[in-house]
C-alpha cells in the first residue's frame, strides 16, 4: 500500500528539478549571447567610423558597412537580428568637437549605434531590452577625396 502513495514522486521532483536546470542553461547560453551582441556593436561602430573617415561625406555605405551588410546593397545586418542602417548615427566633427556640416573643417567622424533592442531568450523571462548607445570617433582621413582625380570615391562602391 505505501508503495502506491509514492509513485510519481521521481517525476515531480524531476520536473522541478529540471525547470531550474533549464533556467539556469539558458541563462548562461544568454550571458554568451549578450556578450555577443555587445562585442558585435562596438566593433559595428568601429567599422563605421573607419570607412566614414575615407569615403565621402554622408555616403551610403558608410551605415551598410557599419552593420555589416554589402556596401553596395542592404539595410539589414546579416549577424544581429533587428541591426539597421537606422540604428547607425554618423556625426562629423570639427577641431573642438562640435558637430558640422562644412567639408574643409571637419576633423573627426563619429559613429554611433543607437536604439538598438536585444532580445532575452530565457524561459519565463522573454523580454526586449534596448542596449546601451555605442560611440567610436576617429580622426577624418582623405573622406574620399583623390587628389590626382580631383573626385570624391569610396572604396568598393
Amino acid at each position: 500500500m505505501r508503495r502506491f502513495r509514492q509513485q510519481g514522486t521521481t517525476t515531480v521532483e524531476f520536473a522541478i528539478v529540471a525547470a531550474v536546470l533549464f533556467t539556469v542553461l539558458f541563462g548562461v547560453i544568454e550571458v554568451g549571447r549578450a556578450l555577443f551582441v555587445w562585442n558585435t556593436i562596438n566593433e559595428a561602430t568601429r567599422r563605421g567610423a573607419r570607412v566614414a573617415a575615407v569615403c565621402p561625406v554622408n555616403h551610403a555605405s558608410i551605415a551598410r558597412v557599419a552593420v555589416f551588410a554589402d556596401p553596395v546593397g542592404g539595410d539589414a545586418s546579416p549577424i544581429l537580428r533587428n541591426l539597421t542602417t537606422a540604428n547607425v548615427q554618423l556625426d562629423y566633427l570639427d577641431g573642438s568637437g562640435a558637430t558640422t556640416a562644412n567639408f574643409p573643417d571637419i576633423r573627426y567622424v563619429r559613429v554611433g549605434i543607437i536604439g538598438y533592442q536585444h532580445t532575452l531568450m530565457i524561459p519565463f523571462f522573454m523580454q526586449a531590452i534596448t542596449v546601451p548607445s555605442f560611440t567610436t570617433i576617429l580622426p577624418a582621413e582623405s573622406l574620399g577625396y583623390v587628389p590626382e582625380l580631383g573626385i570624391r570615391q569610396c572604396y568598393g562602391t
